[in-house]
């Protein structure tokens, strides 16, 4: 059983902005790196994304794997597994707690756990985990906070 990984950062964002961008998978590649194509194959009756498509290129990383997500119904928990086994991963089980701190701010906290294909040593596994969680809080925080920037500015 592989154990999670789990890291927080504060957004100088209302939550509803965060859940927006976060909500907003088509226009992922805009802002995270890894990313080359994401596809949005199935909906919620609400139009939430059930079934999400990611084309991952982080160099020597490459994988195509589905996620199917669930979100409470406050959107403060929005929470996604692996759909099916990909080339990389046999399991990836993540979820964004999302805060509002009630100054402008909003506390995100990312968990992931991932269960990779290839053999790697846990050390190792959970220091990719710590790389991919502070790329993805980094690239979330300036995407959100550069949209509000455009929004006020």
């Amino acid at each position: 059983m592989a154990e999670s990984s789990t890291k927080s950062i504060v957004v100088a964002a209302p939550a509803s902005r965060v859940t927006a961008v976060i909500c907003d998978f088509v226009r992922y590649p805009e802002w995270t790196e890894a990313l080359d194509r994401v596809e949005v194959r199935q909906e919620y009756e609400d139009g939430y994304a059930r079934e999400v498509r990611f084309v991952l290129d982080a160099g020597v990383l490459t994988d195509e794997y589905t996620l199917i997500y669930e979100y409470s119904e406050d959107l403060s928990r929005i929470e996604w597994r692996l759909a099916e086994p990909s080339r990389m991963q046999r399991r990836q089980d993540g979820a964004y707690d999302i805060e509002d701190n009630g100054d402008g701010t909003t506390t995100v906290t990312y968990t992931l756990e991932v269960e990779l294909s290839v053999g790697m040593l846990g050390m190792f596994r959970r220091k990719a985990e710590k790389m991919i969680m502070d790329a993805a809080l980094t690239q979330l925080k300036h995407r959100v906070e550069q949209l509000g920037a455009t929004e006020t500015g």
